[in-house]
């Protein structure tokens, strides 16, 4: 457990492991108010206990670290290890994508624009763990807003999808007579945007070992 100086029947470890909690989970650095009120505690205790934490992290030399940016409280890797974490990113971009992310790309090339909505009524699930993915990897972009109440994001492939795919535009996808993606769908697509070392290259790096 983290050490605290702070007078244990006001700050127990509950107040940590909460602290911690919330702030694991959080997209956007969290200000020490939220914190005070989601706990009801004082801000300035709020923020005393977390300059302890981050100084306990950097003691007890993690991996990570516990900052102050933007206003508030966000963990991020320590920045000597960007090296590893640079390996890992670009290994995942390597790695095959999933069925589900083949399905969603292949109904938004299809079918776009679309809103999250709209493929969600389509595929029966919520996609945006999916679309996160695709856009992370370049293959999907916001390309403008429904005209509807709400205005929600329009989604369509990018020129990156159309280069992985070696098309010059998106009419230049296969025909379909009603869409529901199949196999060789799929499969195109898959081995199109599979970013893997030509065999060429992998068999010359494994003769020369």
């Amino acid at each position: 457990m983290i050490p605290l100086t702070s007078d244990p029947s006001t700050l127990g470890a509950d107040t940590v492991r909460a602290i911690e909690a919330i702030v694991m989970v959080a997209v956007e650095p969290v200000a020490s108010e939220q914190l005070a009120q989601l706990l009801e505690l004082p801000a300035v205790t709020i923020e005393d206990l977390c300059g302890q934490l981050a100084a306990a992290y950097a003691e007890a030399g993690h991996g990570f670290e516990l900052v102050k940016v933007a206003g508030g409280w966000r963990y991020q890797t320590h920045a000597d290890l960007s090296p590893y974490v640079e390996r890992f990113l670009l290994d995942g971009q390597r790695a095959r994508m999933s069925g589900a992310a083949l399905e969603t790309l292949a109904i938004i090339a299809y079918k776009q624009p679309l809103s999250r909505a709209q493929i969600a009524s389509i595929r029966g699930v919520d996609p945006d763990g999916v679309i996160r993915t695709l856009q992370a990897r370049g293959y999907v972009g916001e390309v403008g807003r429904d005209s509807g109440p709400g205005q929600a994001i329009l989604y369509g492939t990018t020129p990156a999808f159309l280069e992985k795919l070696g098309l010059a535009s998106i009419g230049d996808l296969p025909p379909i007579a009603e869409f529901v993606p199949g196999a060789d769908v799929v499969e195109a697509l898959e081995h199109g945007l599979r970013i893997d070392p030509p065999a060429e290259a992998a068999s010359g790096s494994a003769g020369g070992d």
